[in-house]
């Protein structure tokens, strides 16, 4: 078949870099950056609007409402929305034009997806809207929402490669992912309320989800090491993953499963009473009705394409819309890492402390792969940001804060390792239960680390209040396992008992011997050239020394 070919039940089109807009909102990220910008999403199945906050990058939800209207349940058998759904879509988008009106948002977008391009009273309802609310819909077609869906994926994931799959109520939309850029796009008739249509029992539904999948696949190739799931249905399904298997960080975003977990999830679910499963995960009814279908595409969608793993995405077609309007300069920004600067900027005592921090800790950290590097970055500029609360539960704010925030570019293991180095930057003994069961998710090696960077931490950031470099400097020589820390002659004062204490602490928990040394003179440009490693009482470069005790 033709690569540029519409499989069976789908269309492909090529990428259109066109898109929505004419220019970019960001078209000055610095100026631009606490732009509050909103999107109103009109699905098949809900109706949400969406309003971004916070660095460009990497936004905050400042709002975020979502009401199931079910507008395309019955769809195929009508040809209509349902008037049900009607009714409470057209009430939402009402409330949504005056919450949009009383926070003066001067940058509002509105699409509307399969129920509303596919039905015969769409474009009348469509008029009603504007009529109603003012608000002008933009409808969008199968392989343009397939694009703005994984331009999403790429808002949390800028280097994700891959197949993005995305399930809305009356449609299924593929595309692939690479090079931060999205390539063929592909749609189908595989959503719920669709497949509630189809006869001949389990039997012929699974026959026609497999056929309609296997076109789908010369579309688009069988060739991706990784899935990224988009969509309610989906998320439901990750949920219940997470129940059976007892994963005790309930965050959705960048979870990973894998092909077997998922076959063993969907048994399990089909073998579970559907209340109790509501009970269990706070799934919504109208939700959790579309799962037993939705499990018999995820079921066949795995062993079509055989993915080696599979991931949940939060972002999707809103964050799309949103990536739509960046400029190139700001998409290649890493989204932690700006998300990381604009919380230290509304939050932390010393905004810029953690970049000096950073470079002051680098020394520990040398050979250190790129993805380390930037978690480390990470928690650097997160130090200070919990400052206000109550210092008997600030280590455990700590901990949730980075567990729990809404952060991209973030799997869960970077999550917990950034959760227990924080936490360590103010608790010096254990972990509570239900944080050690966490922590579980990490290697050994990556607790170490943590809390080392935790120890760390803690030293530099009350080392100097106008920035460690301008204090001192620290070297790490791993084979003589020594941690050295060389002290300007004029800021010495600065090293007294609490800063002993915490530096020895440091050097513990790396397993290193700790040593202290004076510069005796300081260059004009800074640091002297670094000396030769530790022995005896003077260096050859003039510096007095002396250990600190464990």
């Amino acid at each position: 078949m033709d690569g540029n070919s519409p499989a069976p039940g789908a269309s492909a089109a090529a990428p259109d870099h066109t898109g929505l807009f004419d220019t970019p909102i960001f078209t000055d990220p610095s100026a631009r950056a606490l732009a509050q910008v909103g999107v109103i999403d009109v699905g098949s199945n809900s109706v949400r609007m969406v309003v971004f906050d916070g660095a460009a990058r990497s936004p905050a939800y400042f709002f975020n409402e979502k009401v199931l209207c079910g507008l395309g349940r019955g769809l195929a058998e009508t040809g209509k929305l349902n008037p049900e759904g009607r009714v409470r879509a057209l009430a939402t988008l009402k409330r949504f034009a005056l919450l949009a009106r009383g926070m003066r948002l001067t940058n509002l977008t509105m699409v509307a997806t399969a129920a509303m391009r596919e039905a015969e009273d769409g474009p009348e309802f469509q008029a009603l809207i504007e009529r109603e609310t003012g608000l002008r819909t933009r409808l969008i077609d199968g392989p343009e929402e397939a694009r703005l869906s994984a331009q999403g994926v790429l808002t949390g994931w800028p280097e994700a490669t891959g197949l993005v799959c995305d399930i809305g109520g009356n449609s299924m939309e593929l595309a692939v992912i690479g090079q931060r850029q999205v390539s063929a796009t592909v749609t189908s008739a595989l959503g719920p309320f669709r497949l509630q249509r189809v006869g001949g029992g389990k039997k012929g539904l699974r026959d026609h989800i497999g056929g309609v999948l296997k076109g789908l696949r010369d579309q688009v190739g069988d060739h991706h090491d990784a899935l990224y799931l988009v969509g309610g249905s989906w998320r439901a399904i990750a949920r219940l993953d997470m129940e059976r298997r007892g994963y005790p960080l309930k965050v959705l975003h960048e979870y990973a499963m894998t092909p077997k977990s998922i076959r063993k999830t969907i048994d399990w679910i089909r073998d579970q009473d559907m209340a109790d499963l509501r009970r269990l995960t706070g799934i919504s009814e109208e939700r959790m009705s579309l799962v037993p279908l939705a499990t018999q595409v995820l079921r066949q969608l795995v062993h079509v394409f055989s993915p080696r793993n599979v991931y949940v995405s939060s972002y999707g077609i809103r964050e799309g819309i949103l990536y739509e309007q960046m400029p190139d300069d700001l998409r290649a920004r890493d989204p932690l890492i700006e998300a990381c600067h604009f919380m230290e900027h509304a939050s932390a005592r010393l905004p810029g402390f953690g970049k000096k921090l950073y470079h002051f800790l680098l020394p520990l950290y040398r050979n250190r792969p790129p993805e380390r590097l930037r978690l480390i970055r990470a928690a650097c500029l997160l130090h200070d940001v919990n400052w206000r609360a109550h210092p008997d539960y600030r280590a455990d704010a700590c901990f949730d804060t980075t567990t729990r925030a809404n952060l991209g570019g973030l799997d869960h293991q970077g999550r917990v390792y950034l959760g227990i180095a924080l936490m360590y930057r103010y608790k010096t003994n254990g972990m509570r239960p239900r944080i050690k069961e966490i922590a579980g998710l990490m290697s050994e090696k990556d607790l170490a680390e943590a809390k080392i960077l935790g120890r760390a931490l803690r030293f530099g950031a009350m080392f100097s209040m106008d920035g460690p470099e301008n204090a001192g400097e620290l070297r790490f020589f791993p084979k003589k396992e020594v941690l050295e820390l060389i002290l300007e002659r004029e800021m010495k004062g600065l090293f007294t008992e609490v800063a002993e204490q915490r530096f020895a602490a440091l050097a513990n928990q790396m397993g290193a011997s700790a040593k202290v040394r004076v510069r005796r003179t300081q260059s004009s440009n800074g640091p002297s050239s670094p000396s030769p490693e530790p022995s005896g009482e003077t260096s050859p470069s003039g510096e007095t020394s002396s250990s600190v005790p464990g």
